[in-house]
């Protein structure tokens, strides 16, 4: 498997990912016109589309893809079944793709039916999580937010976090305020900076980094409990998750 990234409007990311016999798996076209464009320049024949969520700048290149391609197949949670989704899937479901099989894992907290689409080592997770952050709450909890992200933290180290939204250097230098005294974080900030002045993506990222950088993964260490002035025992992590959250909202 071979994966693509396509930029789409300002920030985000839609996912390809082809196989050697020229077929491809889009993931989450917010727009169909740049996925059309990268198909036809590598003449690939798109067979399916995964969904992770029903916001627009996802689902917004569904059907003028399935215009173009009426074969493809739609696969998403309940919630994009208005978007376009065919085959409804949640956690639990294995999806076959011509043989590519993807797990399904329910990661509510961003949308109530939010999901996220794992064929290792690739980890398409939407909103859900991001590199050195994740994604805002609207439709869930903190504490149903939290355990999603411990969902897709338990994956492998060498899993790539395939999100889809170019966030990084903005996550960095929140974490950079939080912990300023962080050697890794900040380091990886400079990295990012360079690599995004290049114009190159800053995505997809291995779990392994993020467990260095990232706070949200970090909410149950005792340094970023201290620096909140939560480290009293009782305090749980998913309260340390909801009050990060709320710093970075307000950032």
């Amino acid at each position: 498997m071979h994966l693509i990234s396509i930029p789409a409007f300002q920030d985000n990311y839609i996912w390809l990912l082809t196989t050697k016999e020229q077929t491809g798996i889009i993931v989450d076209p917010g727009e169909a016109l740049p996925v059309i464009q990268q198909l036809e320049q590598r003449q690939i024949t798109p067979i399916a589309i995964l969904l992770t969520h029903h916001h627009n700048d996802h689902t917004g290149g569904v059907a003028e893809l399935i215009r173009q391609y009426p074969e493809l197949k739609v696969y998403g949670p309940q919630e994009t079944q208005s978007k376009g989704a065919q085959f409804i899937v949640s956690e639990g479901d294995n999806i076959d793709i011509n043989g590519i099989c993807f797990d399904v894992i329910d990661v509510p907290g961003h949308t109530a039916g939010h999901i996220a689409f794992y064929c290792a080592p690739y980890l398409f997770c939407g909103d859900t999580l991001f590199s050195a952050g994740c994604g805002r709450i609207f439709e869930g909890t903190p504490e149903q937010m939290y355990q999603s992200i411990q969902k897709l933290a338990a994956l492998p180290d060498s899993t790539k976090v395939c999100c889809a939204h170019e966030y990084t250097i903005s996550n960095l230098r929140f974490a950079n305020y939080v912990l300023p005294e962080n050697i890794e974080i900040e380091t990886y900030l400079k990295q990012i900076v360079d690599i995004r002045s290049k114009d190159q993506p800053s995505v997809p990222t291995e779990l392994k980094t993020e467990r260095t950088i990232n706070l949200f993964l970090k909410c149950h260490q005792l340094d970023l409990k201290r620096k909140l002035g939560m480290d009293d025992p009782t305090i749980q992590p998913w309260q340390v998750f909801k009050r990060l959250r709320e710093m970075k909202d307000n950032y």
